[in-house]
């Protein structure tokens, strides 16, 4: 990301008083990974577009969104569900968001295609409702299987329902934000979804303060 764009994201968050951090990664592994996981989720993928656990999301969606980005990643964001633009295209946080989300990935000195980004459900509630426990239910092997396939050194939750599917827990986001908890060995910083900063612009400082844990644990890791 060239530095003016990051400086302008960063002069973005309001009540900040942030300087931009930027960690190196060392050489990001290959987006095409190896071939047997990349079968594998190409199998899974194929599997999940084929999906009609959920009849009735299965009747309004437009694309099923699998996710996106490096096969290997050493970082993965899950979200919520897709919204009206993701269902349209078929691609995660593609909207105001989701641009919110890349600006994100790209001050903390990454660009999309070297993390992964998916969500918990595969397809949009109507009305872009919250997921209901039976959805969730019918879509968490499918997010447990891209994980375990990519591998990831970090997981980043986005918002309440990526918390609590990730982690099977009834807390709140608001009472471990900014805390790293545990999804099978794999650390997951808990934080809030763009689209809650988008409406509480004053919050982006503690989501920048949680990606910079995020970034240094990553940075210990090739250590």
């Amino acid at each position: 990301m060239p530095e003016k764009e990051s400086l302008l994201f960063l002069k973005s968050l309001k009540e900040d008083g942030i300087e931009h951090v930027h960690v190196s990664l060392g050489s990001s592994r290959s987006i095409m990974g190896n071939q047997s996981s990349k079968s594998e989720l190409q199998e899974l993928q194929t599997t999940v577009l084929k999906c009609k656990l959920c009849a009735a999301l299965a009747k309004t969606r437009k694309k099923v969104v699998f996710g996106s980005g490096n096969l290997q990643a050493k970082l993965v964001f899950v979200g919520e569900a897709p919204g009206a633009d993701e269902d349209e295209q078929g691609l995660p946080f593609v909207g105001r968001a989701g641009q919110l989300l890349t600006k994100i990935i790209e001050a903390m000195g990454m660009t999309r295609d070297q993390v992964f980004i998916c969500n918990v459900l595969k397809c949009r509630p109507p009305n872009n409702r919250p997921p209901a426990p039976g959805e969730v239910v019918n879509c968490r092997p499918f997010l447990k299987r891209q994980i375990e396939l990519i591998r990831p050194k970090v997981i980043v939750a986005l918002g309440n329902h990526a918390v609590k599917a990730l982690l099977q827990t009834e807390k709140g986001i608001s009472g471990i934000r900014g805390t790293f908890q545990e999804y099978e060995r794999t650390p997951v910083m808990c934080t809030y979804h763009p689209a809650y900063l988008l409406r509480s612009p004053g919050e982006k400082r503690k989501v920048w303060e949680d990606m910079k844990k995020v970034m240094q644990l990553l940075a210990r890791s090739e250590d």
